[in-house]
C-alpha cells in the first residue's frame, strides 16, 4: 500500500517529500489499528484511499496527501492538533483542522441550517486544499456507500447531490461533480438509474461506430495542418442525462439522440483552437445559435473551452468540445491543475484564493439579521447557478446568474447604484426593472439620489447581494417606523398622566393580536391603531370606582340578547386588528374585529359582522356559505358593518385561472399581475394536465374594483379561458 502510494505521488505531484509521506502513512495506520469501517475493512483503508485520489485524481501537493491521511485522526483517535502541528507542521494541522470541522457539521444530522453552511465555507476560504480533502473524503464514502442502512444512503446521497457535487463544479472539479452526481443518482433512484445505464450500454457499438465514421475524415484534414490532438467520444454522465430526460419532458432515445466529440490539443497556443474550430466547420455545417466561446470569457471557475454543434453524417447533430491540454486539465481538476500550473505553488497564492471569492460576497453582503432559511437558499442558488454575461458601457464584463434584472446589475456594480437605482437601459432601450437580462446585453442604470428601494424588487431579483441589500434596507425603515410608533406612544402616554411598564405594553400587544411590542408599534406609527381610544378608555376604566360596576344580574341583559351584548361590550375600549377601517353601525368604533379567513372579503364586497368569542367581531362577505351556516343557529350575533369611504389597507384576494398550457405562462401571469400598480403576489401554483393549465393566485388588493381591474389583465392574455375568484384566498 505505501509502496503504491509513493509511486502515485512521485509521478503526479512536482514536489514530493517521502519521509513525510511514511510517517504520515505509520502514524495514520497505528491512530486507526482497533477501527473498523461498515464494510468489515480496517478503517485505515479509508484515509489511505483519500489520500490515493487526492495523489491520482486530484493531484495538488504532498502536503495535502499527508493531510489526507491525516484527516480523521483528531475527530476519531485520542491524537490531538497539537500533536499534529508538532509532528507535521502548522499547514497540515490546520488543513486537518479544517476537514475535522466541516466533518463535525454533519454529524449525525442532515445539512439544514445555514450557520452550518457558514461554518464549512469560511474555514476553505483560509486554504482551498481543506475542500479538496474533503471532496476526495465524501468522494470514497459515495463509492463504498452500499455497506449503511437505506435510510443513511439517502441522507448522505442527497446531501452530496445538492451541495458538493454542484459545489465541486463550482471549483472546476467536472470529473468529481459527474462522478458524484452519477453514485447520488444511483442510490436516489436506483431504478432511472439502473434503466438509463442499461440503455446506454445498449447502444454503445452503435455510438462508437458513428463517431468513428465522423471523426475519421476530420482527422484526415486536422493531420493536414500539422495540429497535435486526441479525438474522442465526450463520455454522458447517467444523471445528466436523467435530467434532461426529466426537465424536457422526453424518453431517453430523443435525449440521447445527439452525438459529442471532445478534441483535446497539445498546444500553448489558443489560436490552435479556433484554427480546429475553422476546419470543423468547413466539414460539416455548423447548427446556428449552438455556439459558445468560454475560451474569450471563461466561466467563474476558470473552464474554458469552445463548444458547437454541427450536422454530421446522416443528417446526425454532433456537439463538439475544443481545448487544449491545459484547458481540459483545468475543466477536469479545476484548482489543482491551477496549481499544477503556478510557478509558485504556495498556499497564500492569490489566484487560488479567487476561487472562492464568491463565497466571501455571500456572508459579507449577508445581513446579520437575515433569516437562516434565506441565507441558506442564497447559497444553494449560487452553487446551482448558471451565467450570463453582460457588459457595462464602458464595455466592461460582469458575470451574472442566468434571469438577473438590471437591479441585480446596479447591485453587481455598487450597493449605492443599487440603492438609488431608478430606470435602466438594455442596448439602448429603456425597459422595466424586472426585465430578464441576456448574454451580449449593455447594460445603462440610471440612479436617482431621491429613488430607494422597493419592496416589490424582492420578488424578482437574483442574486444575493441584491436580496440581501434589499432586505437590509427595508429592516432599516421598519425600526424607523417602529421607533416612531414607539415615540408617538410614550407622548401619549405621558400626556394622560399613565403609566405602563414594559409587561403592561406586552399584554396589551398580545390582548389586540399582535405578535410582540415591535409590530404593536408599527401599527401605531402606521395608523392602524387608534391609541387615542385605548388610552382614554384605560385612563377611564381605571378611574372608574368599583361599585360603579353592575353587580346586580337583573341590572345586565338576558338569554341570547345578554351573550351578544356581553361579547360586543368585551371588545369596546379595545383598539382595531392589524387591517382597521370598518364602520360597525355606521360608526367608527374601538371594537376589535378581523376578516373571516373563509371568504376573504375586500373592500367593495357587500359584508356584515359576525360576534365570536374571544377574537371580537368577524367580517364576512354576505355570500359566504360558512356565515349562512353559522347564522342559521344564532343570528343574534350578526352586526350590520360597511367600509369607509377611504382605505388605503391591503387586502388578500384569491384568483383561479384557466387556459391553454403554454412555456412561460406562469411568468405572462405574473406580470400581468405585478406590473399593474406594483400589486404583491402572496403565492402563485400552476398545474398542468396534457395542453391545459389550472393555476390558483392569492394576490394583495385594495378593494374590489383594484380586483377586477387584474382580472381584466389576467383574461386579455393569450389562452386564457377563465379567470374567476375564489372564497379562501
Amino acid at each position: 500500500m505505501l509502496d503504491d502510494l509513493l509511486d502515485v505521488c512521485n509521478r503526479n505531484l512536482p514536489v514530493v517529500n517521502n519521509d513525510k509521506i511514511v510517517k504520515s502513512f505509520e502514524f495514520a495506520l497505528e491512530a486507526h489499528k482497533n477501527d473498523l469501517r461498515a464494510s468489515g475493512e480496517p478503517y485505515f483503508s479509508h484515509p489511505y484511499e483519500v489520500s490515493m485520489i487526492v495523489a491520482k485524481e486530484i493531484p495538488l501537493d504532498y502536503i495535502t496527501v499527508v493531510a489526507s491521511l491525516l484527516h480523521d485522526v483528531v475527530e476519531d483517535t485520542e491524537f490531538n492538533l497539537d500533536l499534529l502541528s508538532k509532528e507535521f507542521g502548522k499547514e497540515v494541522a490546520e488543513i486537518v483542522d479544517g476537514v475535522t470541522k466541516i466533518s463535525g457539521i454533519f454529524k449525525g444530522q442532515e445539512i439544514t441550517t445555514a450557520e452550518n453552511y457558514r461554518k464549512m465555507l469560511l474555514s476553505m476560504v483560509k486554504d482551498v486544499r481543506v475542500i479538496l480533502v474533503k471532496f476526495a473524503d465524501r468522494l470514497h464514502n459515495m463509492r463504498t456507500l452500499e455497506f449503511v442502512n437505506s435510510d443513511k444512503q439517502r441522507r448522505i446521497a442527497q446531501e452530496t447531490l445538492e451541495i458538493y457535487a454542484p459545489f465541486a463544479n463550482r471549483f472546476g472539479l467536472g470529473q468529481v461533480k459527474w462522478e458524484l452526481e452519477d453514485l447520488s443518482f444511483k442510490y436516489l433512484n436506483k431504478e432511472a438509474y439502473e434503466e438509463v445505464a442499461r440503455k446506454i450500454k445498449a447502444k454503445r457499438r452503435e455510438r462508437e461506430s458513428y463517431i468513428k465514421k465522423f471523426s475519421e475524415p476530420l482527422m484526415e484534414k486536422l493531420n493536414e495542418y500539422n495540429l497535435k490532438y486526441e479525438i474522442s467520444g465526450r463520455p454522458k454522465h447517467l444523471y445528466s442525462i436523467y435530467r434532461k430526460m426529466v426537465r424536457r419532458n422526453k424518453p431517453f432515445e430523443e435525449i440521447y439522440d445527439l452525438f459529442a466529440i471532445r478534441i483535446i490539443l497539445d498546444t500553448d497556443d489558443n489560436n490552435d483552437c479556433y484554427t480546429t474550430l475553422g476546419i470543423v466547420n468547413q466539414m460539416y455545417t455548423p447548427v446556428p445559435d449552438r455556439f459558445k466561446d468560454y475560451i474569450s470569457i471563461p466561466k467563474t471557475n476558470n473552464y474554458q473551452s469552445i463548444h458547437t454543434t454541427v450536422v454530421g453524417p446522416d443528417g446526425r447533430l454532433v456537439e463538439v468540445q475544443i481545448r487544449t491540454r491545459k484547458m481540459h486539465e483545468v475543466a477536469e481538476i479545476g484548482v489543482a491543475a491551477h496549481w499544477r500550473y503556478k510557478e509558485n505553488k504556495t498556499a497564500s497564492d492569490k489566484e487560488l484564493e479567487n476561487w472562492v471569492t464568491w463565497i466571501r460576497d455571500i456572508f459579507e453582503s449577508a445581513s446579520k439579521d437575515e433569516a437562516r432559511k434565506d441565507l441558506l437558499e442564497s447559497f444553494k442558488l449560487n452553487l446551482y447557478q448558471h451565467e450570463i454575461y453582460v457588459f457595462t458601457p464602458k464595455g466592461d464584463l460582469r458575470r451574472l446568474p442566468v434571469n438577473s434584472t438590471p437591479v441585480d446589475f446596479a447591485f453587481d456594480i455598487h450597493s449605492k447604484v443599487g440603492y438609488h437605482c431608478i430606470g435602466a437601459k438594455v442596448s439602448g432601450k429603456i425597459v422595466p426593472l424586472d426585465t430578464q437580462l441576456h448574454s451580449g446585453d449593455q447594460v445603462e442604470i440610471i440612479t436617482s439620489k431621491n429613488q430607494h428601494p422597493n419592496k416589490n424588487w424582492i420578488k424578482f431579483v437574483t442574486t444575493h447581494k441584491a436580496k440581501s441589500a434589499i432586505r437590509k434596507w427595508m429592516n432599516k425603515e421598519e425600526e424607523k417606523v417602529i421607533e416612531a410608533g414607539k415615540e408617538i406612544w410614550e407622548k401619549k402616554v405621558k400626556k394622560l398622566k399613565l403609566s405602563f411598564t414594559t409587561n403592561d405594553v406586552l399584554r396589551l400587544a398580545s390582548n389586540l393580536k399582535y405578535e410582540n411590542q415591535k409590530q404593536f408599534y408599527k401599527a401605531i406609527s402606521v395608523g392602524k391603531l387608534n391609541i387615542d381610544e385605548i388610552l382614554t378608555a384605560t385612563k377611564e376604566d381605571r378611574e372608574k370606582p368599583e361599585r360603579s360596576r353592575p353587580k346586580d344580574p337583573s341590572e345586565m341583559p338576558s338569554g341570547k340578547e345578554k351573550s351578544s351584548v356581553l361579547e360586543f361590550e368585551n371588545f369596546a375600549a379595545i383598539a382595531r386588528d392589524d387591517i382597521g377601517g370598518v364602520l360597525v353601525d355606521g360608526k367608527v368604533t374601538g371594537i376589535m374585529y378581523s376578516y373571516a379567513k373563509c371568504c376573504s372579503p375586500i373592500p367593495g364586497d357587500p359584508v356584515i359582522g359576525y360576534i365570536t368569542v374571544g377574537e371580537g367581531i368577524k367580517i364576512h362577505r354576505k355570500t359566504c356559505n360558512n356565515l349562512l351556516k353559522i347564522s342559521e343557529r344564532d343570528g343574534s350575533k350578526l352586526v350590520p358593518v360597511q367600509w369607509p369611504v377611504t382605505e388605503s389597507t391591503l387586502f388578500v384576494a384569491g384568483l383561479t385561472v384557466t387556459g391553454e398550457d403554454s412555456p412561460g405562462i406562469l411568468n405572462e401571469l405574473s406580470h400581468a399581475i405585478v406590473s399593474y400598480q406594483n400589486t404583491n403576489i402572496k403565492s402563485i401554483n400552476i398545474n398542468t394536465h396534457k395542453s391545459m393549465f389550472e393555476g390558483s393566485i392569492t394576490l394583495y388588493v385594495n378593494n374590489l374594483e383594484y380586483l377586477n381591474r387584474i382580472i381584466e389583465r389576467i383574461k386579455k392574455l393569450r389562452g386564457v379561458y377563465s379567470v374567476e375568484r375564489f372564497e379562501s384566498a
